[in-house]
């Protein structure tokens, strides 16, 4: 059993400042290097590239989530 909520568990789960910081960091730098480059080809990348890291950003935090939460 768990001791949290679903709200508070949630709440917990977001407050992994080192994941949020080191995603938020890597968006910067993706799109730092395609403003750099200028193309339209590297912003098109740089998207699917913020995409993805926000999809895995979105599941690692879902499971931490799930894990903690007592539904």
């Amino acid at each position: 059993m768990s001791r949290y909520t679903g709200t508070s568990a949630l709440i917990e789960a977001l407050r992994d400042w080192r994941r949020n910081v080191s995603t938020l960091v890597f968006v910067v730098v993706v799109l730092a290097g395609a403003t750099f480059i200028g193309s339209r080809e590297a912003y098109y990348a740089a998207s699917l590239i913020i995409f993805a890291t926000w999809m895995i950003w979105f599941i690692v935090t879902g499971i931490e989530w799930i894990k903690r939460a007592d539904f």
